[in-house]
Parts: structure tokens; sequence; C-alpha cells
């Protein structure tokens, strides 16, 4: 055997945790518990978009152009959910268009037809259904209220990247509004999903939406029992009609201001 020179050192043998440094230096997949996380332009191009053309279709529109922007609109939605903030439950991301996207569009044709021109959207959270419903030409001017602060900086970034324009953001309770000059009667059209009860919207609607405007209300299983426990609203309102929307307990109720 030739022998070692002198005064030379002989290899180190590979330290057992340096394998574990390199294996650390390596992109990680990112988890939910033990679910892949599935990218969101993935995520997106993975759900049923079909789903939304026969609800697109009767506006008269560009529908193949509209789920492009919509397709735009959910992705912002999905990574600012992912780095951020959250904008909506992490459970629906992968169903983003069901529990979401039809539940705001299908009544499009119903807004539109209401005539109403310019809407308040109470509420607004990620957008819904207010984005959604302005992409697919419901209404000529749309203001947002949200009082989170983190979700109207989403709003006013995504309207700002995808140059959404006669969309307006307002950070602040609505009921700290009520008396507002330039608000009070100033609306053809109020929309809020997922709200405060039926009564306490309908009372705070009354200040923004001028006589003969209308109010469409998202609202779950419980919306009987909530029109029978205030009838406080029918002072101010007339209930005009509803119908169910998605997949679930969801309905849409138009109100017309007495």
């Amino acid at each position: 055997m030739p022998s070692r020179r002198a005064g030379a050192r002989a290899p180190k043998a590979r330290r057992r945790g340096s394998a574990r440094r390199d294996a650390s230096r390596r992109p990680a997949t990112p988890r939910i518990g033990t679910s892949r996380v599935v990218a969101p332009r993935v995520s997106i191009e993975s759900q049923p978009w079909a789903r939304l053309v026969p609800h697109l279709e009767p506006l008269g529109i560009d529908v193949e152009r509209t789920i492009g922007q919509i397709k735009r609109y959910a992705s912002a939605v999905l990574e600012w959910n992912r780095g951020v903030s959250n904008l909506i439950s992490r459970n629906d991301e992968s169903r983003l268009v069901d529990r979401h996207l039809v539940e705001s569009v299908q009544p499009a044709t119903w807004l539109k037809s209401s005539g109403a021109m310019r809407w308040l959207d109470f509420g607004s959270g990620a957008g819904l259904p207010a984005i959604p419903l302005r992409l697919a030409g419901v209404g000529e001017e749309w203001t947002l209220v949200e009082s989170r602060r983190n979700k109207t900086l989403f709003i006013r970034k995504l309207l700002l990247d995808n140059k959404i324009d006669r969309v307006s953001v307002v950070c602040q309770r609505l009921e700290m509004l009520v008396g507002d000059p330039l608000m009070a009667s100033g609306f053809d059209g109020f929309t809020a999903r997922a709200t405060l009860p039926l009564a306490e919207t309908l009372d705070l609607a009354r200040h923004f939406v001028r006589q003969g405007g209308f109010a469409f209300l998202w609202k779950g299983s419980g919306l009987d029992q909530e029109m029978r426990s205030s009838t406080g609203w029918r002072d101010h309102w007339e209930e005009s009609g509803r119908i169910e929307v998605g997949s679930g307990p969801i309905s849409v109720i138009r109100y017309i201001r007495k």
C-alpha cells in the first residue's frame, strides 16, 4: 500500500448531519396538514370554468374574454391567500368556482335587469360578489365597503393591476357612513353576501339606496327564520323575489326600497 505523504491530512468522513443540511437547502413542497398544496395556477386551471358560461351568456358580453378576466381575479385571490393573509377559507381554494364565483354571477342577469347603474357592495371581503359582477357588465359604477384593511389593500391592488375601472373601495364600517351626504340615497342597487343578519343589513341599506332602488342579499339556510324574527325592515323594503344559487342552500333575495 502506498504510504501517506508526511503532513498530508486524511480525507474527513462526510458527517452525518451534512446530508440533512443539504436536503434542507432544497426547496420544500409546501403542505397544509398532510395534503400537498397545489400551485395557484394549477388550481385555477383545474376548476370547472364552464359552469360560469350559462350565467354569462344571457348578459350579451364576450364570455371568453370575461372568463379570462375572472380567472385573473381568481388567481390573485389565491396568491394573496397563500402569501399575505386569508381572503377565503383554505378549504375553499380548490372549489373557488363552485363555492364563490358561480354563486356571485348566477343572478347577474337578474341584477342587470333591475336597471340599477350605481351599486354599493357591503362587506366585500375578497371582492365577492362585486368584482365578478362588475367584470360581467352589471352596473356602471361600484363602491365596495370593507372594514378590514388587509382586504381593502388586496382589492385596490387588484383594481390597479387589472385596470378595472369605475370601482372604488372604502375602508370603513358601513354604519359609520350613515349620514354621509355623498352617499345618502346615492345608489340604485345594494349587494351583501354573508354579512350581518337580514334585518340589520336592510336597516343599513335603506340609508344608501334611493326609493325604488334594489337590494340583493345572499343568505343561507337561516333565511326564513331571520325574516320571521324581525319585521321592522318591512317599513322600508318590499321583498320581490328570490332564487337559489350555487350547489348549497344559498338564496339571493331581491328587495325594493319603498
